[in-house]
C-alpha cells in the first residue's frame, strides 16, 4: 500500500483484517433497535413539548423541559446506536464496487441523526400550540443535539472491503534488528542486510513483529512513483490498444 495511512485508518484496516469472518448482526441488530428508541424519543419529546401528550408523573415539570429531556435521550440513543454501527463496518465493511451502497453503509448513522431531530424541528416549528418561546429554545436544543450526534456518528476513517483485503495480502519486507518496515526489497536502506536478517509478509505480520513505521526511502520513492504516473500525458496512460 504505497499511500501513507493515518495511525486511526491503520488501526481500523488491522481490526478489520484482525475481525475477518467475524458476524456483526448482533450490532447492526443493536444500532437499528436504538436507532428506533431515539425516533420514538424524538416524537415523544415534540408531543409533551407541544402538551400535545400529557405524562402524569412528569406533570410537575415544565412541557418545555420534559422536551428536552427526551431530546437529550434521543442524542444518547443515537450516538451509541452510530457506535456500535461503526464497529460493525469496521469488522465487515462494505465493498466500493457498488459506490451508493457503501456511501449509504458509511453514513447511515449521519442519515439517521437527520431523521431523529429534522423532523422535531420542522413540526414543532409548524405547532400551533407552542409559543415563541418553547420554538425557540426547543429548536436551538434540537439544533444543537442534531450537530454533537452528526459529528459523533460521522465516520473520520471508512474502509472498504477491498482496502482490507489489499493491507491483509500487501508484502512488505523488515530487517531481523532494524524498526521500520520497507515496501521495496531492494531499498537502499537494506542493501547491507543479510538474506538471513531480512523478513518478509504482510503488513499485519509486520506489526506485530513491532515494525509499524514506513521507511523514508521507500516512502519518498512510492511517492514519486505516484506523481510520474499523475503528470505522465494522457496518450502515455492509454492501453497499447487504444492507439492500434
Amino acid at each position: 500500500m504505497a499511500e501513507k495511512l493515518s495511525d486511526k485508518k491503520k488501526a481500523a484496516l488491522a481490526s478489520a483484517a484482525a475481525s475477518s469472518g467475524q458476524s456483526t448482526v448482533g450490532l447492526r441488530i443493536g444500532a437499528a433497535a436504538l436507532w428506533l428508541l431515539a425516533i420514538v424519543c424524538e416524537f415523544v419529546a415534540l408531543a409533551v413539548i407541544t402538551e400535545a401528550t400529557i405524562i402524569p408523573f412528569l406533570t410537575s415539570v415544565p412541557p418545555l423541559y420534559q422536551g428536552i429531556a427526551f431530546l437529550a435521550v434521543d442524542l444518547i440513543l443515537v450516538i451509541v446506536g452510530s457506535q456500535l454501527w461503526k464497529k460493525a463496518n469496521h469488522i465487515n465493511p462494505a465493498s466500493e464496487k457498488n459506490a451508493v451502497l457503501f456511501w449509504l453503509w458509511n453514513n447511515m448513522g449521519v442519515i439517521v441523526c437527520a431523521i431523529a431531530f429534522l423532523p422535531f424541528v420542522i413540526l414543532l416549528l409548524k405547532s400551533d400550540k407552542a409559543d415563541q418561546k418553547t420554538k425557540t429554545v426547543g429548536t436551538i436544543a434540537a439544533v444543537i443535539a442534531l450537530l454533537i450526534a452528526g459529528v459523533s456518528s460521522y465516520d473520520f476513517n471508512p474502509i472498504s472491503a477491498e482496502e482490507v483485503q489489499q493491507y491483509a495480502a500487501s508484502t512488505v519486507y523488515w530487517t531481523e534488528y532494524g524498526s521500520r518496515l520497507h515496501t521495496h526489497n531492494d531499498c537502499q536502506a537494506l542493501s547491507r542486510t543479510a538474506p538471513e536478517n531480512l523478513h518478509s509478509g504482510t503488513i499485519a505480520q509486520a506489526e506485530e513483529a513491532g515494525r509499524s513505521t514506513l521507511c523514508k526511502y521507500c516512502e519518498k520513492r512510492d511517492a514519486a512513483q505516484i506523481q510520474n504516473i499523475v503528470q505522465m500525458p494522457a496518450e502515455q496512460n492509454l492501453p497499447a490498444a487504444a492507439n492500434e
